[in-house]
């Protein structure tokens, strides 16, 4: 009996590990929103980190976490770094390409697991505006692959950007009106 137990638990963990190294090797995240503004005032409050608290929703999961900004003031180069509560953990950012079209970021978790994944903003002009997308890709360790089977990363993430989204429209419309409209020519 004992053996038979022990045979079944063997193909059960054996199915197991099957059914995690099938699971991609990467996963992408994105969303999209339309903003009533020009894409360099979507392009101004990614660009510099310092304008994030504006809009970032991790920031208004741990308003105590500790920043520090590094590197350039803004654009390639730009650093920040966070320490936070269980909610956002510990990672930095680097700015790794600035475009008024694109903005890549270099996006390593260090707490509560470490990760180095690839934030995405890109910026295209509409007829109404700018239409703002987020994304993130990132690999898929083991450990990521056993989590993927029982969580989502496009629905444990998806909803952040969304909010994230909502903020950056927010923060750039406002600054697009408050933004002196150049005189008609003569």
């Amino acid at each position: 009996m004992l053996k038979k137990i022990l045979i079944g638990l063997g193909v059960v963990f054996a199915l197991l590990l099957i059914a995690i190294s099938l699971q991609p090797a990467t996963f992408h995240v994105e969303r999209s929103i339309s903003i009533s503004a020009p894409p360099e005032a979507a392009f101004a409050q990614v660009n510099d980190f310092h304008a994030w608290h504006a809009w970032s929703p991790w920031e208004k999961m741990d308003p105590a976490m500790k920043r520090t900004f590094d590197g350039a003031p803004a654009g390639v180069g730009a650093k920040y770094a966070w320490v936070g509560n269980n909610d956002v953990g510990e990672g930095r950012m680097t700015i790794e390409e600035s475009s008024p079209t694109k903005i890549a970021i270099k996006l390593e978790f260090l707490k509560p697991f470490e990760a180095t994944n690839t934030a995405t903003f890109t910026f295209t002009k509409t007829g109404e505006g700018t239409k703002t997308t987020w994304a993130m890709d990132g690999n898929n360790n083991f450990f990521s692959k056993a989590m993927s089977l029982v969580m989502n990363m496009d629905k444990m993430i998806g909803p952040d950007f969304e909010r994230g989204l909502a903020g950056i429209k927010t923060a750039a419309e406002a600054a697009a009106r408050a933004a002196p409209t150049a005189a008609p020519a003569p």
